[in-house]
């Protein structure tokens, strides 16, 4: 295909990515391949777009409201998960769609899909098919339960996968029912390592010449991150598996109350400890038994998080902020999403952005998601707006494809585009 000049200068330029993704988990790598400066189509049925085209809420011209008010308004999501990619439509049922589609892959080099396990391979564009086609292409699927067979229907969604994988039974305390992460963390965390598993393939291609299926498990990322901490050991020692606000094996390591909110407070050396004793008042603790050592803390986690808490629910979080960063403790306040989006250091890194609507720019304060990769030699940014349905046919069938105008009607009438 045709270079564009477009496309942000980032470390991935000149690569260009097939994006046949659907909702979240597969959007969001490709937003992160767009925002680390790859060329990404994405590419839709007509009949059934991305239906994270239709998530509330919505942004138009009169601003952001929780249903459609007119045609022209667009869903948030979209315009967070699509920025950065060229958009065409392609139906994959009609005749005809796999030729267009090996005319595709045979410019690519990377093709992302988050269908269930087998769906492309039943409609013939599966990663045989590609390879088939261009022996280079990376072909990467990010599924529920991975290329193996799955339980069910195999089709999986984040609070699936959250309730599989013993993260509801993490949070909250021992008393809760399963407690559901608020932020869809099966659905960011699994593209991730997608992410990872093409940059590697990619990699190696550089010395085989070859590409080649990367295969990521939604259940697999989340199970394996939820064997990072030793939850069923633990237990077996005595200590509840969900432990509220704290973290008894740390102790002190938790959120307490302050007079007016919360506040973080992170302890777990010697130095820290000793830094919360003068903090609240106690330095004498240093040489109590039971808060002498880390060991002795922990049998004492009870006695010694209410010895914390009595005195932080004296004072406001913004007076006892300062008092603990005197006494080099590490701690902040506990803030709300609205809050934490807009930090402005956050902001000024790019690591959260401000949302536009296509048409009407800037009609609310919308902050969506940047790509958080500071280099000091390249650029990562998603400049190019989410695109509507099919909005780039002409240009990527047309031009980059070389369909021409009458080969992209042809193709329109035919219903395959």
């Amino acid at each position: 295909m045709s270079s564009d000049n477009t496309s942000p200068r980032g470390p991935l330029a000149g690569l260009t990515v097939l994006d046949l993704t659907l909702a979240l988990a597969g959007p969001f790598a490709t937003f992160l391949l767009a925002g680390l400066g790859a060329r990404v189509i994405k590419i839709e049925n007509r009949e059934s777009p991305d239906p994270c085209r239709e998530n509330p809420p919505y942004l138009g011209r009169d601003g952001v409201s929780l249903g459609r008010a007119r045609p022209d308004d667009v869903s948030v999501s979209a315009l967070n998960r699509l920025r950065g990619k060229y958009g065409v439509t392609l139906n994959l049922k009609q005749p005809g769609a796999r030729d267009v589609f090996a005319d595709l892959v045979r410019q690519a080099d990377i093709v992302v899909e988050n269908f269930s396990a087998g769906t492309l391979d039943r409609l013939g564009v599966g990663y045989s098919f590609a390879r088939a086609i261009n022996p280079r292409v990376i072909y990467c699927s990010v599924s529920g339960f991975g290329a193996t067979q799955a339980p069910g229907t195999g089709k999986a969604m984040d609070n699936i996968i959250q309730a599989l994988s013993g993260l509801m039974m993490t949070s909250g305390s021992p008393e809760d029912p399963p407690v559901r992460v608020g932020v869809p963390v099966a659905d960011l965390v699994a593209p991730v390592f997608g992410v990872v598993g093409i940059l590697a393939a990619l990699r190696q291609r550089e010395a085989s010449g070859s590409g080649q299926h990367v295969d990521v498990s939604m259940l697999g990322v989340l199970t394996s991150l939820v064997a990072a901490e030793p939850f069923d050991l633990l237990e077996a020692c005595g200590m509840p598996q969900r432990t509220g606000r704290v973290v008894p094996r740390l102790t002190p390591f938790g959120v307490y109350e302050s007079a007016d909110g919360h506040v973080a407070i992170c302890a777990p050396t010697e130095q820290f400890a000793r830094g919360v004793f003068g903090a609240i008042g106690h330095p004498e603790f240093e040489q109590d038994p039971r808060f002498a050592t880390r060991d002795a803390r922990v049998a004492h986690v009870d006695e010694m998080n209410a010895e914390i808490e009595a005195f932080t629910r004296s004072l406001p979080t913004a007076e006892l902020l300062p008092l603990l960063e005197r006494h080099k403790v590490p701690s902040a306040d506990v803030r709300s999403p609205r809050e934490a989006v807009r930090d402005p250091r956050v902001q000024a890194r790019g690591e959260t952005v401000p949302l536009e609507h296509p048409e009407f720019g800037r009609v609310a304060d919308v902050v969506g998601m940047g790509v958080p990769i500071t280099f000091s030699d390249a650029r990562a940014a998603c400049l190019r707006p989410a695109p509507s349905v099919g909005q780039d046919n002409a240009l990527v069938y047309g031009e980059w494809l070389g369909y021409g105008p009458a080969g992209v009607e042809k193709l329109r009438a035919a219903g395959v585009i």
